[in-house]
């Protein structure tokens, strides 16, 4: 089964970028700074920022249906992240070493099942998910923040 994952787009961000802490914090949204080499993961790049590196911590809507499965969560952007990875068949070195809430959705946004995916397994977890054809796409989240981590599309 072939899936694409594909990081979001950075010009939604953009104009984050040049705001100031007080303009930032006036629309719900931080700069932060990485303090170590894991634990700030970038939505567009699909990796960790480095330890030092700039981010902006933003409210993000990652599921933006009108159904009861509507969701959003705050999401890491990296500054300097200018286009957004994509990976094809293969996942992104964010998911490496977090345990993953993989939930399949319907071409109409309802859940159709979830399931959790341990460090090292998600690949599995996608491809076997992606046998159900009642499964349109697939959101990653990680388990134990509950962030959005990426969009899976079947391809």
């Amino acid at each position: 089964m072939t899936y694409r994952i594909t990081g979001l787009d950075p010009i939604v961000f953009a104009p984050l970028l040049t705001l100031d802490d007080a303009a930032l914090a006036r629309v719900n949204a931080r700069r932060v700074t990485a303090g170590a080499d894991h634990g700030w993961p970038c939505r567009v790049s699909l990796e960790d920022a480095q330890a030092g590196e700039s981010l902006i911590l933003v409210h993000y809507v990652s599921h933006d249906v009108a159904t009861p499965f509507r969701s959003s969560y705050a999401i890491y952007v990296r500054e300097a992240a200018r286009s957004a990875a994509v990976f094809v068949d293969q996942t992104p070195p964010v998911f490496a070493r977090r345990t993953l809430s993989l939930r399949g959705f319907d071409g109409d946004g309802m859940l159709i099942t979830a399931t959790l995916a341990a460090p090292g397994e998600s690949d599995a977890a996608i491809r076997a998910m992606l046998t159900d054809s009642a499964i349109a796409y697939i959101h990653a989240h990680n388990a134990a923040a509950g962030c959005f981590a990426a969009r899976i599309d079947r391809v």
